[in-house]
């Protein structure tokens, strides 16, 4: 009987939440954003977890910043959201006032400001990616502590730490859009496999002048290969 008082106090607290709650949700996950030949590709695994559990085994970490901007978001879930939705706020006034989609770098400019002016107070690595008229496919990096760099490659996360070997090995430039999209999914396979924090599905966006194309691969769907040497 004592025993399971006990079992009911580290799993429960007085209100009946499970006591995991009382940790904030991260996203400790895998990110990444890649340049390829005409647009960008971005990719993510989907768990959230709050300390030990997992709060969401099919979250979507690719968020719209408008049409033809997207961003990953890694760390606090709540931090990343909330920026998020002031960002896509700003871009929404900017649309209207100049009567133009903002570029990428407008875009990646008001992440950073935010992210850099309270980091102190924020946990979030976000990855911006997008297409716009003036310079086609971008990828800016925003890592904590709120430094803005583009780069033709990017990767966040938790996962990301486990696959740095493999990206270094088979990164290239210019790649096609399959090509990007094998790399993106076997680094992101490799990713899950390894780290504890990343899990669920495989999520990519293809960003070009068309706007973005979505697709969901399931883990399941390329365990049995994810090992087998790259061609």
């Amino acid at each position: 009987m004592t025993s399971v008082t006990v079992l009911s106090q580290k799993l429960f607290d007085d209100y009946g939440a499970p006591v995991a709650f009382e940790e904030e949700v991260s996203t400790g996950t895998t990110i990444l954003a890649c340049e390829y030949e005409g647009g960008v590709m971005i990719a993510a695994d989907s768990r959230t977890s709050t300390g030990s559990y997992v709060a969401n085994r099919a979250a979507d970490k690719l968020s719209r910043v408008t049409d033809y901007i997207y961003c990953c978001r890694s760390g606090s879930a709540g931090d990343t959201q909330a920026i998020l939705e002031m960002v896509a706020y700003q871009m929404d006034f900017y649309r209207n006032e100049n009567n133009e989609e903002p570029t990428v770098e407008i875009v990646a400019a008001a992440f950073q400001d935010i992210c850099y002016r309270y980091r102190d107070q924020l946990v979030a690595g976000i990855l911006v990616a997008g297409w716009d008229k003036v310079k086609g496919g971008q990828v800016f990096s925003i890592p904590l502590g709120g430094m803005l760099i583009r780069q033709k490659f990017a990767m966040s996360g938790s996962g990301s730490t486990f696959i740095f070997g493999f990206t270094d090995s088979n990164f290239k430039e210019n790649m096609t859009e399959e090509e990007c999209k094998n790399f993106l999914t076997r680094a992101v396979g490799l990713a899950i496999s390894r780290d504890g924090s990343s899990g669920g599905v495989i999520r990519l966006g293809s960003i070009n002048q068309k706007g973005i194309t979505r697709q969901m691969i399931k883990f399941s769907e390329i365990s049995d290969t994810i090992l087998a040497p790259a061609n």
